[in-house]
Formats: structure tokens, sequence, C-alpha cells
């Protein structure tokens, strides 16, 4: 049975304020103040001491958490013509040494191989650049060695992706590879979250507007660029993780290549617009078989470059009814920085629409057990708000 979403719930603050007992939606609207918090804890550390440096390697670890989305972003927006080698890995690698820079983001203070990995790095007399709750094996396996990122902005290993983003970007800075101003575009994401609030109604708030876009639908994420790309991984990531939402995130040249999917997209079936998903008494009754989500294409853009220019260049073909995200309102054409801005403003973005549609969705909230029960075969079952 497909979670069918009450939209009047997106449009009664009150009632989602009330539902949210977390606080999810008062962690997400940190992300302005992680950004600065990172920036602050940076020069603490002495990160700026590394300027003009130049690094026979960057190595950027992947570990579970927001670090699975930040790396490959900052990745991309680094590009092959980065003057430093970047590298990519779970681990540090056995061949790392004092000409390097290694790179780590944890909410999980007792994540082992994180701790080995630190440990060897810095018995080797590599740089190491930590971002890790203040006590645990990570922080230890740093030996007082490590530039030790401590997070001053609490919030859940979720909501954390702010953080993640920072620490790398911080780096990156310092080495002179990117230009980033934290500030700048920690007000960028102010922005972002003032348009996002729960009291602003749907026509005016980009983060509902887009809930309501995805809501009972199997989302198609397909980044149009690199960072896009990226962004896009994120996005079905935060959407799994707060509303329940598994959505297919890829490169749009990926997904043209992917026969099934064009086929059933190309399909001439069309949802019945006169289906009422609250009143229908075969769905409602479990009476007959589930109709399947229909689709629904995002591509993602970050890049200056004409988003439908760039999927016709990378693609061969485009997609009519795709809607399109790519706030050149909020960063203009030509602004510095702009693919990077653009991408945290859409990962905020969709942060809280995958918040919105947990709560809206009663995937989150208090009455979630509530809204699981056991069909005939033993199996647990999420429905939608009744």
């Amino acid at each position: 049975m497909i979670a069918v979403l009450d939209d009047s719930l997106l449009e009664d603050s009150a009632a989602l304020a009330e539902a949210d007992t977390a606080g999810l939606l008062r962690s997400a609207a940190t992300a302005g103040a992680q950004l600065r918090s990172v920036a602050q804890s940076a020069e603490e550390a002495g990160l700026p001491r590394l300027s003009g440096s130049r690094p026979r390697a960057l190595v950027l670890l992947i570990r579970p958490g927001s670090s699975v989305h930040a790396v490959p972003l900052v990745s991309a927006l680094l590009g092959p013509e980065c003057p430093v080698p970047v590298v990519t890995s779970a681990e540090a690698p056995s061949w790392i040494g004092p000409l390097d820079v290694l790179v780590a983001h944890t909410a999980d203070a007792a994540d082992r191989e994180l701790a080995d990995s630190v440990s060897r790095a810095v018995r080797r007399g590599c740089e190491v650049v930590l971002s890790a709750p203040p006590e645990g094996p990570v922080v230890a396996a740093g030996a007082g060695s490590a530039r030790l990122l401590e997070p001053r902005v609490p919030v859940p290993p979720g909501l954390d992706f702010p953080r993640a983003l920072a620490t790398v970007l911080v780096t990156v800075t310092a080495l002179g590879l990117l230009r980033v101003d934290l500030d700048e575009l920690a007000t960028d994401l102010d922005r972002e979250l003032e348009r996002d609030h729960l009291s602003h109604e749907s026509f005016v708030n980009p983060a509902k507007a887009l809930a309501l876009r995805l809501a009972d639908h199997t989302p198609l994420l397909w980044g149009t660029d690199a960072p896009g790309t990226a962004l896009a991984r994120y996005a079905a990531a935060t959407l799994a993780a707060h509303a329940a939402v598994i959505a297919h995130a890829t490169d749009v040249a990926e997904a043209a290549s992917a026969t099934g999917l064009q086929r059933v997209l190309a399909s001439p079936r069309q949802a019945d617009i006169f289906h009422d998903p609250f009143d229908d008494p075969v769905e409602a009754t479990g009476g007959g078989a589930a109709l399947p989500a229909p689709p629904r294409i995002l591509l993602i853009a970050t890049e200056d470059t004409d988003p439908q220019a760039a999927v016709m260049r990378r693609a061969g073909r485009d997609w009519p009814s795709a809607d399109t995200l790519h706030p050149v309102e909020e960063i203009p054409p030509g602004t510095p920085n702009a693919a990077l801005r653009r991408a945290a403003v859409l990962a905020t973005r969709f942060d809280l629409a995958a918040l919105y549609l947990g709560l809206a969705g009663a995937v989150l909230g208090p009455d979630l057990n509530a809204d699981l029960h056991t069909d005939p075969d033993g199996a647990r079952q999420l429905s939608g708000p009744a």
C-alpha cells in the first residue's frame, strides 16, 4: 500500500510543530550555525597555517554517515584540474605519510576503523584534520596531534551534513584548492531556512512545495552535472532517512542508459486524474493489488550551464515532463562558488522537504507505532495518516 500524504497537514504549522517531538526541524535549522561553528573551530585548531602547502595527496575518508555525501560533493567541485591528487577512501591508505593531508568527519565517537586510520596517519607524521565528538576512541587516536574540529552545535547524526561539508571545505580552502567563505555560505543557508520555515505556506515555501511534488511518487533524482549528481544521492539518502521514501539517484547519462526504466517512462499509461487515494475502495480495504507510485523526474543542476542543454549534451535526449531544480534566483549565474552554494542550498531544501514529508506522512512523530500494523503474513506495514 502506498503511504498517502494529507497535504493539509503541511499547511498546519501547529500540527507539524506538535508532531516534531524530537525537534528535527529545529536541528535542520542549524545548518548555517554548523558552518560558522566549523569555521571558528578551524581557526582555533590552526588550519590557516596550512596555507601555501602543497601535499603529495589529499586523502578524504568516507565513513558511515554524512561524509558519504560530503566527500563526493567536494571532490566533484575540485574536479580533475585540481593541482593536488585527491584520494577518497574508507580508510587511510598504506602509503600515507608526512607529505599528505588526511580529512575525516564522523558522528560516531567509537568508530574503530576510523580510529585505526587516524592512529596510522598520526604515527606516520601525516597532517590530520578531524571532525568528531570530543571523547572516544577516534579522538584518542589523534593523540593530541590531529587538528580537532569539535562539534559545537548538537544535532542528530542524520542532520550533520553541513558540518561534514564544512570540515572538508575549511581544509581545501586552507590549502588554496578552493576559496570558500563559510560565513557567506552560511548566510545563503540562513536565507533558505527562512524561506522553508514551517509557518510559511507551500506556495511561498520551497521545501514544502518540493515535498508536495514528491509526495505519493517515486522520485527519480538525476544530476545534470557532477556536483548535482552528488547532491542527488544525498537527497535520496535524506528522503529515505526522514520520510521512508525510496528514490533513484544517478547521473542523467546513466539514467538514459537504464533501458527498463526508460521503457516504463515512455509508456503511454497515465495515472487516473480522478483517482482519490483517500476513497479508493480497492486500496483502502486492501482488496486488490496496490498501484505502484508513479515516477517523478527531478533534474538537479548546480552549474551555470543551462540544465536542458546539459541534459541533451550528456544524455542525448530530454524528458519534457521533468522538473528542474536549479536555484539561479537564489544564487545568480556568475556568483563565486555558485555550484557549491546552489548544492548547499538544495541540500538544506531536501532536508526540510524530507522532514515535512515524514511528519505529515506519519513516518516521524509520536504516533509512528500507531501507524504500524501487521498484515496477515506477519509483515509490518506503514500506512499513511487517516
